[in-house]
């Protein structure tokens, strides 16, 4: 295994975390509600409580990254994880389990800025899409094993709960021990001033122009203090905010936090409610694989057509199914499979990816967590109204999947219309493209 690629999946581990803590709570969310007697409204806010974190996480993760660095924000993340894992398995007060979850998101949030942009930065342009996009690969790995987990051990009474969140402490640990073998990102070395740390790092990462690599990071920022919200940065930021909504207005994470309850809602028994979405994660772990494999070649924007068809396609069948009174409906499982392959082969894949390479040197941590930020407060309003809605309304399932429908069919006039392709550009290239001088 080469060096860039080595590195890229150490850091890239900090997305197995993320996926995992996004997952697991599905397990344990109406154990929860049942233990601390949660109306639908308290306990939205419940499983979103971690979502609320990862919205700050976001906002704050690009000021420590620029000043400190990558790889020393990467490890603080990372103990964030072990101490989240601990105490959400230990606590017996609602609060206290919603302050574990609120730093549980704060290290999602922060590690959906940092890590991407650390790959992005370390990874050759030749191989960065597919490098970049390692990082969501562990997202879906670790929601593949959330699930897995969940369903092995809720059989093992009252406290199973326990058992699905604590368990993430074990990666955590790893995660913290292996980031302290990568290097910090030359690109924030030279930004800094520190071109002789840097250039040993850009040797073993196999740059042969390295002088030319230097006067390109150095020519592309004009202010390294600069602000990211300028009109020369509106393209960008359009992009990003833009797609970043649209991740969430899938339903993705209603669907992801609250699986077992919608299969439930289907008509399967709680033990089939558990079983199905490991058949979920795997499909969103084989698509995923499939679009990194392909997304270099392929492009960023031709993922995103072909995904937002299948999504439309999927979501609305579902849609059908609980119009129709999906009690003991098999084919939802089909349907949400199909819709969660085809959002693992496009925007699963590629909104990490295309955020991490738009916005220019000198404001790339703040565009991160712009895209971040907008990705997350998205998700915390989706999950926190799912259970409202569907509690609230016999029709709520229809009212929500109908909703997810039609959001995808704006995405996909969006990608095709004005989203622009990144595939095979160098970071300054893709600058110049976007008109930023």
């Amino acid at each position: 295994m080469s060096y860039p690629v080595r590195i890229a999946l150490i850091a890239a581990l900090g997305g197995f975390l993320f996926g995992f803590e996004t997952a697991v709570i599905s397990g344990a969310e109406k154990t929860i509600q049942q233990l601390w007697s949660l109306s639908s409204f308290w306990q939205g806010f419940t499983v979103a409580s971690s979502l609320i974190g990862t919205v700050v996480g976001s906002l704050i993760a690009g000021v420590p990254a620029k000043k400190y660095g990558r790889k020393k924000v990467l490890q603080w993340i990372a103990v964030l994880y072990i101490i989240a894992a601990l105490g959400c398995a230990s606590v017996s007060s609602w609060i206290l389990f919603i302050s574990f979850r609120f730093l549980a998101g704060v290290a999602v949030g922060s590690s959906s800025v940092v890590g991407p942009m650390y790959i992005s930065e370390i990874a050759p342009t030749n191989l960065r899409g597919r490098l970049a996009g390692s990082f969501q690969l562990n997202v879906v790995a670790g929601i593949f094993i959330a699930y897995l987990t969940n369903f092995l051990f809720v059989g093992l009474g009252d406290n199973a709960w326990r058992y699905m969140l604590g368990i993430m402490v074990v990666p955590s640990v790893l995660f913290w021990a292996l980031l302290r073998s990568i290097p910090e990102s030359p690109r924030w070395l030279i930004l800094n001033n520190r071109d002789a740390e840097a250039i040993p790092v850009m040797q073993r990462l196999q740059e042969t122009d390295i002088n030319g690599v230097i006067a390109d990071i150095r020519n592309s920022v004009k202010a390294h203090k600069e602000s990211l919200f300028q009109k020369r940065y509106a393209k960008p930021i359009l992009y990003a905010v833009i797609l970043a909504m649209f991740n969430q207005l899938s339903g993705i994470n209603a669907i992801l936090y609250y699986a077992p309850r919608i299969f439930e809602m289907a008509g399967f028994s709680k033990s089939e409610a558990y079983l199905q979405p490991v058949y979920i994660g795997a499909a969103n772990l084989l698509f995923t694989i499939l679009a990194m494999t392909l997304i270099d070649k392929f492009g960023r924007k031709r993922l995103l057509i072909i995904g937002s068809l299948g999504m439309i396609l999927f979501l609305g069948l579902t849609a059908a199914a609980f119009n129709n009174g999906a009690s003991s409906n098999s084919n939802v499982l089909l349907y949400l499979i199909g819709f969660i392959a085809f959002f693992g082969f496009s925007q699963g894949a590629v909104i990490w990816v295309f955020i991490s390479e738009i916005f220019p040197n000198s404001v790339r941590s703040q565009g991160g967590s712009l895209g971040s930020f907008t990705h997350w407060i998205m998700a915390a309003i989706i999950s926190w109204t799912f259970p409202i809605i569907v509690e609230g309304s016999p029709k709520g399932g229809y009212y929500s999947f109908i909703f997810y429908t039609v959001m995808m069919f704006l995405h996909l006039l969006f990608v095709w219309r004005v989203l622009p392709e990144t595939k095979n550009k160098s970071l300054e290239q893709i600058q110049k493209e976007l008109g930023i001088e």
